[in-house]
C-alpha cells in the first residue's frame, strides 16, 4: 500500500498549490457570497438623525407625564412630519406633531406616542399622513399614556457610530451584511471574486440528455453533478461540451477554456484503461495518483498552462466523481475565493444499519447515508447507509444528504458503532473545525 497516497496528503498538496484570487471591487449584489478584502468604516452615524420608530406623535415628556385613561391629555397638532422630509419644524410646550416611521424627531420633542396611546388610534387605523404645515385649525390629539424621555425613537448613531468598524476584512458577505454596507453608503467594495471553473466530461459514449441513445451509450451525467455542486459552492461554474476519447480533441478544448478559468473539472479518462484520455493528454502537467480511499482511487491533479490554471481530473463512476469533488474541489474552490474554513464541519454520529458495513482494509471509505442530528440534551445523531458502496449508483446518491466515513485501520462498522460523518447539506454550521 505504500504507492497509495492518503486522502490528507492528496488535499494539502493540493491546497498549497492554490492562491487565492487577487481582489476586484464588485457592486454590492454581485460580491454576495464572496470574501471582503476591506476593513469597511461607517463614514456617517447609523442612522444619521434621530428619528421616529413608530407611527404617532412627537412630544415633550412634561406635557404628557399626568396622561391617564380617565383623564387623556389633549395637544394641539401643529403638522405632519412624514418619512423623507427636510427640517421639521420645532416643538412647543402643548403641542404635538404627527410623526410617521423612520420621520426625523423635530426640535424640542422627546419622546413619541404610539398612534395606539392616543384617540387617533382608537378606530385601530394608521395615522394618515397629511403634506407639512396642513392641518386643520385647532385639531388636537388627546393622549392616555406618558411618554418616558427617548421613547421610540431611533437615536442617531445608536446601530454604528462615524467612524466604527462597520465590517473586516475576511468576513463573508450575505443579505444582512449587504444591507450593512448599502446602509452606510457603499455602492461597492472590495473582495475575492467567485472562482469560475470549467468542467469536462471525457467519454465516446457520453451523450446529453434528451438525446436518444444508441447500443453502448449512456448519458452524461457528471457534467450536470460537478456543474451545479461547484455553483453551490460558490463558483461560477461552466458546464463545456462533452470531450470524445481523443487526446488532441482533449487538448484542443482545454486551450479553449482556460482562458476562461480560474479552475478546471475534468471527470473520467484517469484510470489504468486503454482509453484514459485525460492522462494520456495531460501526462506531464497532472501528476496522476492513486489514493487510499474508497470510492474514488484514481485522482489527477496539476497546474496546466501559462497561467498554471489549477486542474482536478476526477474518476468517471458517478458517485466517485461527487466524493471526490466534496473531498478535493469544494476546497479547492474555497481556497481561491479566500474562504478561512475550506472543509465541510465533520461531526460524530450513531451508526444504524440492518447488516454490518464491510470496508476494504487500508482505504478510507465513504459510504453515502442519510443523517439526523441530535435530539435535544443528546450528544450524537444517528445516520443509516442510503444504497451500497458500488461507485455508480447514482439514484442512492440522490438521496442521501451525508457521507459515512469508514477509516482506514477499520475493516467495517456495525448498527450502534460511532463514526465520522460529513453533512453535506447548507446553513451556518456548514464549514468549521472538525468535532
Amino acid at each position: 500500500m505504500s504507492d497509495l497516497w492518503s486522502v490528507d496528503d492528496h488535499l494539502a498538496d493540493i491546497l498549497r498549490a492554490i492562491r487565492p484570487l487577487d481582489p476586484i471591487a464588485l457592486p454590492l449584489l454581485e460580491a454576495d457570497g464572496c470574501v471582503l478584502t476591506e476593513d469597511v468604516t461607517v463614514p456617517t452615524a447609523l442612522p444619521p438623525f434621530d428619528n421616529s420608530s413608530m407611527d404617532g406623535y412627537a412630544v415633550r415628556c412634561a406635557d404628557v407625564a399626568a396622561a391617564t385613561t380617565e383623564r387623556p391629555v389633549a395637544l394641539t397638532v401643529t403638522g405632519d412630519i412624514a418619512a423623507g422630509s427636510g427640517e421639521p419644524p420645532t416643538l412647543r410646550p402643548g403641542q404635538a406633531l404627527r410623526i410617521m416611521t423612520g420621520a426625523p424627531l423635530p426640535p424640542g420633542a422627546e419622546a413619541v406616542v404610539p398612534v395606539e396611546w392616543t384617540d387617533g388610534g382608537l378606530g385601530g387605523g394608521p395615522v394618515r399622513a397629511m403634506p407639512a404645515g396642513q392641518v386643520r385649525g385647532g385639531e388636537r390629539v388627546r393622549v392616555h399614556r406618558p411618554a418616558e424621555r427617548g421613547a421610540h425613537i431611533r437615536e442617531r448613531g445608536s446601530d454604528a457610530a462615524a467612524g466604527a468598524l462597520a465590517l473586516p476584512a475576511g468576513t463573508v458577505l450575505g443579505p444582512p451584511q449587504l444591507g450593512l454596507l448599502a446602509a452606510v453608503g457603499r455602492a461597492s467594495v472590495e473582495v475575492r471574486p467567485r472562482p469560475r471553473v470549467v468542467v469536462l466530461s471525457t467519454g465516446s459514449e457520453l451523450v446529453p440528455p434528451g438525446t436518444a441513445l444508441r447500443p453502448g451509450q449512456i448519458h452524461d451525467s457528471n457534467s450536470f453533478t460537478l456543474t451545479a455542486a461547484a455553483r453551490a459552492a460558490g463558483a461560477a461554474a461552466y458546464r463545456a461540451a462533452t470531450v470524445a476519447d481523443d487526446p488532441e480533441r482533449l487538448r484542443a478544448a482545454l486551450e479553449d477554456q482556460l482562458s476562461r478559468a480560474d479552475l478546471v473539472i475534468t471527470s473520467g479518462g484517469v484510470s489504468v484503461g486503454a482509453y484514459d484520455v485525460v492522462k494520456e493528454a495531460l501526462r506531464g502537467s497532472v501528476e496522476f495518483r492513486r489514493l487510499a480511499m474508497q470510492p474514488g482511487k484514481p485522482q489527477g491533479f496539476g497546474l496546466v498552462g501559462k497561467q498554471r490554471i489549477p486542474l482536478l481530473a476526477l474518476p468517471g463512476n458517478p458517485v466517485s466523481s461527487y466524493v471526490s469533488f466534496e473531498l478535493f474541489v469544494r476546497p479547492a474552490l474555497r481556497a481561491l475565493a479566500g474562504h478561512p474554513q475550506v472543509e465541510r464541519a465533520r461531526v460524530r454520529a450513531r451508526l444504524e444499519c440492518d447488516e454490518p458495513l464491510v470496508s476494504p482494509a487500508g482505504r478510507r471509505q465513504y459510504l453515502r447515508g442519510s443523517y439526523t442530528p441530535p435530539a435535544p440534551g443528546e450528544r450524537l445523531g444517528t445516520v443509516r447507509p442510503v444504497g451500497g458502496a458500488s461507485s455508480h449508483l447514482l439514484a442512492a446518491l440522490a438521496r442521501a444528504d451525508a457521507l459515512i466515513e469508514i477509516p482506514e485501520a477499520a475493516t467495517g462498522a456495525a448498527s450502534g458503532a460511532e463514526l465520522t460523518v460529513v453533512p453535506l447539506g447548507g446553513g451556518a454550521q456548514e464549514y468549521g473545525s472538525s468535532s
